[in-house]
Parts: C-alpha cells; structure tokens; sequence
C-alpha cells in the first residue's frame, strides 16, 4: 500500500513539473488587509460546443496550509493529474463549491449571464461565504452591467473582487476552482457519452473537436448541445 501511494505521488509531481506551482501570495496580501476567507473562482466550459459551463469557487483563509503537490491550472495537468488532486484540494481548501448552468440555459440567457449563474448557484451552496474574490481573466462577470435587459437580477451578491490575469496558474485558490470544476464537468460529460457514444464526449468533453463537429454535421444537434451557437450544419 505504502509504495503504490508512494509511486502515485511521484507520478503527479511529475505530471506537473513542466509548469510553475500556484502560490498563496494573493491570497495572503488579503488575509494581511482583515480578509477572513478568499474565494478563489475560475469558469470551466465557456468554449464548448455541448454541456454545462461550470464555476468552481474554493475557500481559503489564513489558516489554510501549504498548497497541495502538483496543483496547477486544471489546463496544465493531465486528466489524471487532474483526478489525483480531488482528494487533497478537497480537503484542503476551508470550502468548495460547483455551479452548473445547462446548454438550454445558455441559449436563453447568452454565455456571460451563464457564467454568472453558474456562480450564484455555486455561491449558494457554500457553507462559509467568502468575503473577497479572486477572478482568474480581466473581465468581472460576476458583477451584473448597467442596462441589463432582464427583469430580475440574475445575481445580487455583493462581494469584493480582485482581477488577476492567469489566476488559474498563479493562484493557487483559483487553481484549486479550476481543477474542482473541470473534474465534475467532465464527468458530466462522459456520463452524456453513454447516451450518445457518437459524438465523442468521453474524449473531447463537449468541445469541438474534428470528430465532435462531423457528428453534428451527420447526426444533428442534441439537447446538449447550444444551439443558439453557430453549430456546424
């Protein structure tokens, strides 16, 4: 038992090591401004063809210790780099938690309004609500713009937010949400993969790969996939 967990840790450091580890540099500058808990926040899926769009947030404070081996960016590591690191994020981060926001959704509401679904649904279901936010990107979609054609708000949360470009790398709050949300998205996936093996979600994960596209193109478009996106015909 001992030297098959042993070899395991050697194979996710070594599935990591062509990339710098996140630090909790950001986090810390807030934990030293009288911030309690940090959310670190990162989207999953914005570019697919098929699924949900998901966004995992992942609670620090200052009493989180040291960042797990081999977290990264979930786009960095590999599959089961990825799954590797379920077990020691989840139990090192103060919380965690997965929104989803379905393909019909989507088409209704448009993607950045999923996006910010997606976080209210996340949000919802913590426990310990973050009082400041870590953002991977340079756009806030989590603030609702002035002008919003819906009749109710789709989030009334009021949390501060630091921008960070490359948050999922460098951020290792943001990259802990990364890695949480790409695990249980994908997952997602290959379960719809059962039902329609054609399409290649067990590999491609709704995205549009080659394969992916010419099964649209021949079979049509499913009620997972967007269909408000310009989908091959």
């Amino acid at each position: 038992m001992w030297y098959s967990e042993f070899g395991q840790l050697i194979e996710l450091v070594a599935l990591s090591t062509k990339s710098a580890a996140p630090t909790l540099e950001l986090e810390r500058s807030l934990f030293s401004a009288k911030v309690k808990f940090v959310a670190g926040v990162d989207e999953v899926g914005r570019g697919a063809l098929a699924g949900p769009v998901s966004v995992g947030v992942a609670i620090v404070s200052n009493e989180t210790g040291d960042v797990p081996i081999g977290l990264r960016d979930s786009k960095q590591i590999s599959r089961l780099a990825r799954e590797k690191l379920i077990a020691p994020v989840s139990s090192w981060v103060i919380d965690s938690a997965i929104g989803h926001v379905a393909a019909s959704e989507i088409d209704e509401i448009g993607i950045v309004n999923a996006l910010r679904l997606a976080w209210v649904r996340a949000y919802r279901q913590l426990q310990t609500k973050p009082d400041h936010v870590i953002l991977d990107g340079k756009h806030n979609w989590l603030i609702e713009p002035k002008g919003e054609l819906f009749t109710e708000p789709i989030s009334d949360i009021v949390v501060p937010v630091t921008m960070q470009i490359k948050a999922d790398a460098s951020c290792a709050s943001v990259s802990a949400a990364s890695v949480l949300a790409k695990v249980e998205r994908d997952d997602l996936m290959r379960a719809a993969a059962t039902g329609h093996p054609e399409y290649g979600w067990d590999g491609n994960v709704g995205y549009g790969s080659a394969g992916h596209m010419e099964a649209i193109v021949r079979f049509g478009a499913t009620d997972f996939h967007r269909k408000s996106w310009n989908l091959p015909s």
